[in-house]
């Protein structure tokens, strides 16, 4: 009888800081495993702490409780399955991303992270050491090669593990999601076991912490780039990944393959996670959101709905003197489709005290952006003012069109905890909503059908802050506008690049006047999910004060 090998993969979702919680997460994961005959239990990269710790990790009080932790855990499991778990080491006054192999109520092994990543989202190497290839480490009748993460990334890790006698890769990730990043992870992987003809499994983790959403998606591969096994994106999953040893080394058995999201669902489901994770993980049960009529709030309820239940969101209508009947309308029949509660706060009477209260001051002067932008603030002080007396996180609902340009107006309706559409460009915004009205799934808390009315879609964008004011009064069409940003924060394209692409100079040129103009209020805004490469934050750091322009 050919010799076996049952692996765990425990595909969950960590919270960063939650020590017990994690562990209780992991000792629940190793029943199951054990249940189930497996000889080994693997967890993620740092799951122990949860990922990205970021700074809190360079606390020497938290990584040696995190340490301890880890070292309490393998005294728990003692009689099972071998464990391996992510976390941070202290050694020799040094800090290290490390894989933990636990066995027989001890750590058996210790793998230290080689490659540190500092490019996107990653800042590793300010916050840990790198280390020496480590090399395979046995459980039962197999060696087994570790490299964390970013060690598959590159060749050379898997290549000394092959040589040093792994007989399979297990690669542990806390890899963050942005578009199209599913296809990447495959394709390298596929690289690192034509190189070794070693089986891989790759294990990443799940949930939301801050902007980044770990959308999980592991996979197992055999020699030759064969997938053997396939497990959901964006959802806990706890999988028994069965080895056989054969005349050409161990192989992995055929398992299920869940079924990947395409891109519309695969962003929709991003920002659906990291708000549900982010209220979650900060304690709120609630929300709520200024629901003006517009497309951009249209969807920031649904996506809440979706997450945390309809039950749960306030929408809140603030209308002024400038705001259209059409517009009441709309947000009636989107908090109505959704099924979310519906206030209604005119701000008529508070711009009318903020009006006699500078009258004196601002005698002889026009109306101007100064009385458009009392309005929003007035608007964001009330819903402050409902988010503090009742405990519902506020959401703001801007766009990266809008983030990106500074179409937003700081301490009004910037105001909010989070922002689930921050990484989106408005003509991605009208067709996700055209997805959503299309589309529902199991995942999504809120009502299926058409829960965003198509005149909401179709109408011409407008802040409604003055008689029949549209956003292209100030801005580009936004197809127009789009392309431009997709160049300029996306690609870090030139001027000249742009208008050899057949863009129009003056407006490109007044497009990045604005991108630049707008950065002190980036690093004011509330953070939101990331779904590309080039989010605002981490993704892209731009000094506020720049008198830098391309005139190229």
């Amino acid at each position: 009888m050919a010799e076996r090998f049952r692996l765990t993969v425990a595909q969950l979702n960590p919270t960063v800081g939650d020590l017990a919680g994690n562990a209780q997460k992991a000792r629940e994961a190793w029943q199951e495993a054990r249940a189930a005959g497996a000889q080994m239990l693997a967890l993620t990269e740092m799951f122990i702490t949860g990922y990205q710790t970021q700074d809190l990790v360079r606390k020497p009080a938290f990584a040696r409780a995190a340490m301890a932790a880890v070292e309490q855990l393998a005294r728990d499991c003692a009689e099972g399955p071998a464990i391996g778990i992510g976390g941070p080491c202290l050694k020799d006054g040094r800090l290290y991303n490390a894989y933990y192999v636990l066995e027989g109520g001890k750590v058996a092994a210790t793998v230290l992270k080689h490659h540190l990543p500092n490019t996107d989202v990653f800042d590793e190497k300010r916050i840990f050491t790198p280390s020496d290839v480590h090399g395979p480490y046995r459980v039962g009748p197999l060696r087994i090669g570790t490299p964390i993460c970013e060690d598959s990334w590159h060749p050379d890790v898997c290549e000394t593990l092959a040589e040093t006698g792994a007989e399979i890769l297990l690669v542990p990730n806390g890899s963050p999601y942005h578009r199209e990043k599913l296809e990447v992870r495959i394709n390298l992987m596929v690289a690192r076991v034509v190189e070794t003809g070693l089986p891989l499994v790759y294990l990443n983790m799940v949930g939301g912490q801050d902007d980044q959403v770990f959308d999980g998606a592991s996979f197992v591969l055999n020699p030759g780039g064969h997938l053997m096994a396939q497990l959901p994106a964006f959802t806990e999953e706890l999988r028994h990944i069965d080895f056989a040893l054969t005349d050409e080394g161990w192989r992995a058995e055929k398992g299920s393959f869940a079924p990947q999201p395409d891109l519309w669902e695969a962003d929709y489901h991003a920002m659906v996670l990291s708000l549900r994770d982010y209220l979650a993980k900060s304690g709120f049960r609630k929300v709520l959101l200024g629901l003006s009529g517009g497309i951009d709030s249209a969807i920031v309820a649904a996506i809440a709905s979706d997450a945390i239940g309809a039950e749960n969101v306030r929408c809140v209508m603030l209308p002024s003197a400038y705001t259209s009947a059409h517009s009441l309308e709309d947000a009636t029949l989107v908090a109505r489709a959704l099924g979310c509660r519906l206030d209604t706060v005119p701000i008529s009477g508070p711009q009318a005290a903020v009006g006699e209260a500078l009258a004196g001051l601002f005698a002889g002067t026009e109306a101007d952006l100064t009385e458009e932008n009392v309005q929003s603030r007035l608007r964001g002080l009330l819903l402050m003012a409902l988010s503090n007396k009742f405990g519902e996180m506020l959401l703001t609902t801007g766009n990266k069109s809008e983030v990106a340009v500074g179409y937003c107006t700081i301490y009004g309706d910037m105001n909010g905890g989070y922002n689930p559409i921050k990484d989106m460009y408005k003509t991605r915004v009208f067709e996700t909503c055209r997805w959503r009205n299309a589309t529902h799934r199991p995942w999504m808390k809120g009502p299926a059908g058409e829960v965003i009315p198509a005149r909401v879609i179709e109408k011409p964008p407008s802040a409604e802050l003055r008689p029949d004011q549209r956003d292209d009064d100030s801005l580009p069409p936004y197809e127009v506008l789009d392309a431009i940003l997709q160049g300029l924060v996306d690609r870090e394209a030139s001027v000249a690049d742009l208008v050899a692409e057949g863009q129009d100079r003056d407006t490109v040129k007044k497009v990045e006047r604005l991108l630049y103009l707008s950065e002190y209020k980036r690093f004011q805004s509330a953070p939101g999910t990331r779904l590309t490469s080039r989010a605002f934050w981490l993704d892209r750091r731009y000094p506020i004060v720049n008198r830098w322009r391309d005139e190229g």
